[in-house]
């Protein structure tokens, strides 16, 4: 066995503290566990731990600025044009799959939704929410009053849907699988308790990266187990649709480029970035950046067709976001540009689209620059 251990602070004395409940309730899970749990467990009990992980209790999480106690911006908030834009796309998908249903995967605030809603009006008979977080379903219920009639929530999904399916930072929020090559043999990363912190530990593993990493040298990276099978289980649950999917991420030849050696792995907290999800546990998100092309692959086995994919910016701009930037004030304008903006949200960001039991077209938002062939 390789042990690769590494005891962690407790983050700088700028970072919220952590919870000593959350730290308590995955210290027991490490001991049920034998000693050792592996990343993509921990990473759901940090983030979903009923009560006392990052999205499951009531501290604030989007916004703007720091200043109001956020940890980070979503394109919805940052500007009200974001969900104009895409409501283009969505009402092609819903006249061309002859539905008149919208689900939303993990909502956030409702800003989306509330977004989507004001666009799309009477075109959408039926919206669903289908979020873990007892909490943002609170405040997602305050944001939409005005749409109670059309909005609704579910802790489960249905034997049949049809309709258009969205999910907006989704992908990168569910928890991965941590594989790290050390003297040319690969292992799993795990967490275990030592001197009662928190710290890393690999053990020697079958499992592999999707792609064939070129060299010896020492490589961490994640997969994306539940990622792939998210849409799995939304193959068969929908009869007729279309899914949207935007998140930051790459193909696979750029996920696990060899100078990709660090991973993509980081965590949220006060608008700044850090690499370390053991410490201030509760008080950050922890993600991974989405590795698009076996999101593609898992959804094509499945039965969905890939409809397009390319950069955020493009796709807004092929909705018309230019259009609507012209027409807004300066400020909303300003905003807006981070969208599409190269060194912003524009190129990290991807937008991949599917559908199922009806014949592929041509999407608006795809019309030019399609990157699917990259997949």
């Amino acid at each position: 066995m390789h042990d690769n251990e590494t005891a962690h602070p407790n983050g700088s004395p700028l970072a919220r503290e952590g919870s000593p409940a959350l730290q308590a309730h995955i210290a027991q899970a490490i001991d049920q566990a034998g000693g050792w749990l592996p990343f993509d467990r921990f990473m759901a009990l940090a983030l979903y731990a009923p009560r006392l992980g990052y999205y499951a209790h009531a501290g604030r999480k989007f916004g703007t600025m720091p200043q109001g106690g956020s940890d980070f911006v979503t394109a919805p908030e940052l500007s009200p044009l974001f969900g104009q834009a895409l409501a283009v796309q969505v009402a092609d998908m819903l006249e061309r799959t002859g539905t008149d249903e919208v689900w939303e995967f993990g909502a956030g605030t409702g800003a989306l939704a509330a977004q989507l809603l004001e666009h799309l009006g009477e075109r959408v008979r039926r919206y669903t929410i289908v979020d873990l977080s007892a909490e943002l379903r609170a405040r997602q219920q305050a944001r939409l009053a005005a749409h109670a009639g059309q909005v609704h929530w579910a802790d489960a999904l249905p034997a049949q849907i049809a309709g258009v399916l969205v999910g907006n930072e989704v992908l990168d929020a569910m928890p991965v699988q941590l594989l790290h090559r050390v003297g040319g043999q690969w292992h799993e990363r795990g967490v275990v308790l030592q001197h009662g912190a928190l710290a890393w530990q690999d053990r020697p593993t079958t499992l592999r990266p999707p792609a064939e990493i070129p060299g010896t040298h020492d490589y961490l990276t994640e997969i994306h187990p539940q990622g792939q099978a998210f849409v799995r289980t939304l193959a068969g649950h929908v009869q007729r649709g279309a899914a949207l999917l935007l998140d930051y991420g790459f193909p696979a030849a750029e996920y696990y480029h060899p100078q990709r050696s660090a991973g993509t792995l980081m965590c949220h907290q006060g608008h700044r970035a850090d690499a370390d999800p053991l410490a201030d546990l509760g008080a950050k998100d922890i993600t991974a950046h989405v590795d698009f092309t076996g999101i593609a692959v898992a959804a094509q086995d499945a039965g969905w067709d890939v409809l397009g994919y390319t950069g955020q910016a493009r796709f807004l701009i092929n909705c018309g976001l230019p259009a609507l930037m012209e027409t807004a004030p300066l400020a909303q304008r300003a905003m807006a540009h981070r969208l599409i903006a190269e060194h912003e949200m524009g190129e990290l960001f991807k937008v991949l689209a599917l559908s199922k039991g009806v014949e592929p077209w041509d999407a608006p938002g795809f019309v030019h620059g399609d990157r699917s062939h990259t997949l």
